[in-house]
């Protein structure tokens, strides 16, 4: 035993030595890279009266993004494209030292990618960029329409510009829809109030209700919903900037940057915010990953994935309030809900298709049917 704790011995320099070597290899290659990638987006679903996700027209209205963007046919579509949930604006930041080359590809199991930018492989359920040039201290033109679009307010950040192609971009972006369960449930009580229910397996952090009733606001803040709470509406007396520093500290909070944060309300300021009642989350990050997985080449140092959750409700003031405006074909009334249309129609008419399909009818000629979706 004692030559071989002799070798062991005069071998320990070498096998440090060795290590040390592979560690700080190994280090270097994770330093030379340095790349961090941030990506935020929101997953948009209707609740029906038991709190589940219902399928709804997801893309039943002119489309809200510039003509730039690729599509595969489902721009705009008007009518039978139906689904549970819609993937909305998803765009990916990446922040590196050095110029570098990148490889992303994005799946969707449950669903359909419709739109990205830049130019990309598209497969349906999933899409990949190939040859990404993340450039630092770059300032390439990027692509710009006349009308305003809020697709642009996610560039106000500091991440590098990205070329792909002859395509240039501050972010990769992509849409879509699909159908699979969101990790919470809404039920609208008989008495207005709202009972939610988690069914993931981690707490959902961040639950918000928020309610829009002619321009007058209010909202409550839950917290997390670690199984089930019961929400009480809230009082229509709120302030919209004092709720918008709540939800960026919270954006902040799950690892966004600050100017990312304010690119993302900015990008859907005119959407949370709209007429009507909805619950607004934070997904787990393993949710996002299970639902959309991610691939990044190289690999990152750091990856952040916010995505917010929104639930559209359908309460009885939302009833009511379209019940007045259809009787008095106050038809300015009805598209303030707009492409939520049809699962508000489908609750006021139970069972009566053919009186749902006669009021969208109506609505379709009035003139008010314009709106993009929102």
């Amino acid at each position: 035993m004692k030559p071989t704790v002799r070798f062991l011995t005069a071998a320990a320099p070498v096998l440090a030595i060795a290590t040390a070597f592979l560690t700080a290899a190994n280090l270097h290659v994770t330093q030379s890279s340095g790349l961090t990638v941030h990506e935020w987006g929101t997953f948009t679903s209707v609740a029906g009266e038991d709190g589940s996700a219902v399928e709804w027209n997801v893309l039943g209205c002119r489309s809200d993004l510039p003509r730039f963007v690729n599509d595969y046919g489902y721009r705009g579509f008007k009518l039978t494209l139906r689904d549970t949930v819609r993937m909305e604006t998803p765009v990916m930041y990446f922040y590196s030292p050095q110029a570098l080359d990148a490889h992303v590809k994005v799946s969707f199991p449950r669903g359909l990618i419709t739109e990205w930018y830049p130019q990309a492989e598209y497969k349906a359920s999933a899409i990949e960029w190939r040859n990404i040039k993340v450039q630092r201290n770059t300032s390439p033109a990027f692509p710009i329409e006349n009308e305003l679009n809020r697709y642009y307010a996610a560039r106000e950040t500091d991440a590098a510009p990205l070329t792909v192609g002859e395509q240039h971009e501050k972010f990769l972006f992509y849409r879509g829809v699909g159908h699979f369960p969101v990790p919470l449930s809404a039920r609208v009580s008989p008495d207005g109030k709202i009972v939610v229910e988690n069914h993931g397996l981690e707490p959902v952090h961040n639950v918000i209700l928020f309610e829009n009733r002619g321009g007058r606001l209010g909202y409550r803040s839950a917290g997390a919903a670690p199984d089930a709470l019961t929400l009480d509406s809230p009082s229509l007396d709120s302030s919209l900037p004092v709720l918008r520093q709540e939800l960026e500290a919270a954006l902040v909070a799950q690892g966004l940057y600050p100017k990312e944060a304010r690119a993302m309300l900015e990008t859907w300021r005119d959407s949370w915010f709209e007429e009507g009642s909805r619950l607004i989350y934070i997904l787990p990050t393993t949710a996002v990953d299970g639902i959309l997985p991610l691939q990044v080449e190289p690999a990152p140092s750091a990856t952040v994935r916010v995505f917010v959750g929104r639930i559209e409700l359908i309460t009885p003031e939302t009833k009511r309030s379209m019940e007045s405006a259809i009787a008095g074909s106050d038809w300015p009334t009805v598209a303030r809900y707009n492409r939520f249309l049809d699962p508000i129609l489908a609750r006021i008419y139970p069972g009566d298709r053919a009186r749902v399909n006669q009021v969208e009818q109506l609505y379709r000629t009035s003139g008010s049917a314009g709106a993009s979706c929102r």
